[in-house]
């Protein structure tokens, strides 16, 4: 059978469908052994009860029918009254049957009024004020008889108290099963927003703690965390190590050439300027987002600045607009290199580049877009790939990249959690590359 359906109406978090499995067996529970006990035993038990009392109820009416005055009715049934502790009266020509108030929570006086009026003919009323009294008005050839007796002959001692003590513990253990949930859960928690701070860059701290699967899990968790660690860390030594060390044959190279005639060196000299291009690219992208911890910024003059420094530089760049208000966690020095490398392709492929900025609860968006060519969507997901070179989406001739631009605009977006995505421009016509990283 599918389930489909039901799945729109569960909840969402591990803390509220554990409740929900906590809570629903207890209230099934309840809800069946009340509808057991009022049905199998609490209405047998009363309806019982008042068939006797019924029957006592007739054995004083007829004996009262059998006399000729309410004055001899009385006498002649004391001794049934007392052997049945009950106490009679008649009332006056003009006195009225008094009912009084029913407790709201006396949910068996309805069936217990029923069974009298289905068993006594000439009942008139019935009345059940309290818990210690029950008063039946019987109509008699002497006029309107008041018996009066112990409520407990009627129905069993006060039935609520079985509910009332049911939903009592119910809260309280429930109450204490969730104080117990909560504390193993908690692990589970600090993991998942470890995890979650590790994947937008951050690292907190975080020892495993719970039960034996989550400490397992955490374990784990901490050693990948390690791993990852020391291979960007790794990566990073490595690619540097190999620029720094081809700098200085580089430096020999450019003095070689410097003293040949400048005809012959020309063409050397630019086969050297591009080795020192991919070179400086490598360091750039070793780098990636590593450059200072994340700290509490605001995008809004962030993304200013960047827009100043570029137009400053000589960059047709204009921040167009600016949605919303707040901060984010982020890498100053990484959004800075991720932005100017996203105006620099806009300025290089086009004429201009418009930057503009969302800020949600929820996220931080932020946008460039150029007049330029643009990239093929079926192109897209090679194009931030390292080393990649679009032809003729982006002409080589028209710049001095190494393909290596978006790849750290990515790079970047990934060790913030967030995510890099190239659509087309709807208002220049170009590349429409966004930041999105969640806050």
């Amino acid at each position: 059978m599918s389930t489909q359906w039901l799945k729109p109406y569960m909840p969402r978090s591990l803390y509220a469908r554990a409740a929900l499995i906590l809570v629903l067996p207890v209230v099934v529970l309840l809800l069946v052994v009340g509808v057991a006990f009022l049905q199998k035993h609490l209405e047998d038990v009363t309806a019982q009860m008042t068939r006797a009392a019924s029957r006592e109820v007739m054995l004083v009416v007829d004996a009262v029918n059998a006399t000729e005055t309410q004055q001899q009715a009385l006498t002649a049934v004391q001794p049934d009254l007392q052997a049945l502790e009950m106490t009679a009266r008649f009332l006056g020509v003009h006195e009225e049957p008094v009912i009084g108030h029913r407790r709201w929570y006396d949910f068996i006086a309805p069936q217990v009024e029923n069974d009298l009026q289905a068993q006594l003919p000439d009942l008139e009323t019935v009345a059940l004020p309290s818990g210690q009294e029950a008063r039946v008005y019987m109509q008699t050839d002497l006029g309107m008889l008041q018996l009066t007796f112990d409520r407990r002959r009627l129905s069993p001692v006060a039935p609520h108290q079985l509910i009332v003590t049911m939903l009592f513990f119910a809260v309280i253990m429930t109450t204490i099963s969730f104080l117990y949930m909560r504390n193993q859960l908690r692990p589970i928690t600090r993991l998942a927003e470890a995890a979650q701070a590790f994947g937008r860059g951050r690292v907190v701290p975080y020892s495993p703690g719970g039960a034996i699967e989550v400490r397992a899990a955490g374990s784990a968790f901490l050693d990948m965390r390690a791993r990852i660690e020391r291979q960007m860390e790794q990566r990073t030594m490595m690619l540097s190590g190999v620029s720094h060390d081809l700098r200085t044959p580089l430096t020999r190279l450019k003095l070689g050439l410097s003293m040949l005639p400048e005809d012959e060196a020309a063409p050397l000299q630019q086969d050297v300027d591009e080795m020192q291009l991919l070179l400086d690219a490598f360091l750039e992208f070793s780098r990636g987002a590593a450059e200072g911890a994340p700290e509490t910024v605001e995008p809004k003059a962030l993304l200013q600045q960047i827009v100043k420094d570029a137009r400053r530089a000589g960059y047709e760049a204009d921040l167009i607009s600016v949605e919303g208000e707040g901060t984010a966690m982020l890498r100053p020095t990484a959004i800075r290199r991720a932005v100017e490398n996203l105006i620099g392709n806009a300025v290089r492929y086009g004429k201009r580049a418009d930057v503009s900025l969302s800020i949600t609860p929820k996220s931080v968006r932020f946008r460039v877009e150029d007049d330029g060519p643009g990239i093929p969507p079926e192109q897209r997901s090679e194009a931030v790939k390292p080393f990649s070179r679009l032809d003729p989406a982006r002409n080589q001739n028209q710049g001095t990249g190494v393909g290596l631009g978006l790849a750290i605009v990515s790079d970047i977006a990934r060790a913030h959690g967030g995510v890099l995505r190239l659509s087309k421009s709807e208002r220049l016509g170009g590349l429409c590359a966004d930041i999105i990283i969640g806050r």
